[in-house]
């Protein structure tokens, strides 16, 4: 996998809130025109892009519409058994750490931090817009 694509509208708050959870920055650009609506099957495309990189080198793309405006579908708290990509999770070296950080960027604990068998704590985030954002924490 190369990377995983969201689409925001708050493209600061969103990479802020990556970054804190740390991701980095790879890179940033605005494209438009006839060939980016080509390949994605929209007209009159601009939208600025951020490239975010796990330490371990995968992806996420956030992408900020201008134009065409970005569509919501469905409700921003969607529930994890809503269909589609619900979440995404990620490795952490210290949950409780990552989570109080991620609260002040917004964050909200959904349902509680819980214990699978002797291997993991784990817990589902909501971040900025609503996104579901999973955090493991492997036990040693």
């Amino acid at each position: 996998m190369d990377n995983v694509l969201i689409v925001v509208d708050d493209l600061e708050a969103v990479k802020a809130f990556f970054i804190e959870l740390g991701l980095k920055l790879e890179g940033e650009t605005t494209v438009e025109g006839p060939s980016v609506g080509s390949l994605i099957g929209l007209k009159d495309v601009r939208a600025t892009l951020a490239m975010m990189r796990t330490p371990d080198g995968q992806g996420i793309e956030l992408d900020k519409f201008h134009t065409p405006n970005a569509i919501r579908f469905g409700p921003v708290d969607a529930p994890v058994n809503t269909l589609g990509i619900r979440r995404v999770m990620f490795a952490v070296d210290d949950i409780d750490d990552t989570l109080e950080r991620l609260r002040l960027r917004g964050a909200q604990l959904v349902g509680e931090v819980v214990q699978y068998k002797d291997a993991y704590r784990l817990c589902y985030i909501r971040g900025p817009e609503g996104l579901l954002v999973g955090l493991a924490q492997e036990l040693s």
